[in-house]
């Protein structure tokens, strides 16, 4: 999980809603940013990551089939939304006209939905219907501050420690993988907080050594 101050790294036996209400208690009430999948639909307010939405579109159009037209109106769609998104960032279009920007890009997702829904490719049919029935999921962003149109921000975070499970074989016991997440989160999280990350271990084990209190991860940030 990442979030604007932190980075938590949690290695477990599967990506389950119950894993999901843990990390994050089930009274989470803020915004998730991630893919699709329905363990973290319980949450009610997600963003869906525009970048996998992308891959999804063009898994339609190199089908080949009934679905190419609605992927390719869908991906033409997605590229106006991230020209707008841009002009956001680069501090050349408010949010106030991002949302009057973005209304045709919507109307124009939901007919080719739409119509997708009613293709004859039924891998695009079910992308469709899954979409259309949680649309507001993908339009969260432009309501909401702070929050993004993709969760490439959290694939950034996560690279290291993927790189490091695939090269390493990943770990073998508990007390393994509690140090690998917990080693991680403080790199990330120092990252972020623009601490030294051996400067903060370092402090961190002359604490331990002498009875005191670690050093507090987030700094002054909050």
């Amino acid at each position: 999980m990442v979030a604007p101050f932190a980075s938590l790294f949690r290695i477990a036996y599967g990506r389950t809603r119950r894993i999901a209400e843990k990390l994050l208690g089930k009274a989470y009430a803020g915004v998730a940013t991630g893919d699709r999948l329905k363990s973290y639909w319980w949450i009610g307010r997600l963003q869906w990551c525009g970048a996998h939405l992308r891959r999804d579109f063009q898994a339609m159009i190199d089908r080949g089939n009934e679905g190419q037209a609605i992927g390719e109106a869908l991906l033409g769609q997605s590229n106006r939304l991230f020209h707008l998104w841009h002009q956001v960032k680069q501090e050349t279009l408010s949010r106030a006209g991002l949302r009057t920007a973005i209304q045709p890009v919507r109307q124009a997702v939901r007919r080719a939905l739409r119509r997708g829904k009613a293709c004859g490719c039924s891998k695009t049919a079910g992308t469709c219907k899954e979409l259309r029935g949680h649309e507001e999921w993908l339009w969260t962003f432009v309501s909401v501050e702070g929050v993004e149109p993709t969760n490439n921000t959290g694939g950034r975070a996560e690279r290291h420690g993927v790189l490091w499970r695939k090269t390493s074989g990943g770990t073998d016991s508990h007390q393994g993988s509690r140090f690998v997440e917990r080693v991680l989160t403080v790199v990330q999280t120092c990252q972020q907080q623009g601490q030294n990350v051996l400067d903060y271990l370092g402090d961190g084990i002359r604490a331990w050594r002498h009875g005191r209190a670690p050093p507090p991860l987030l700094g002054s940030a909050l």
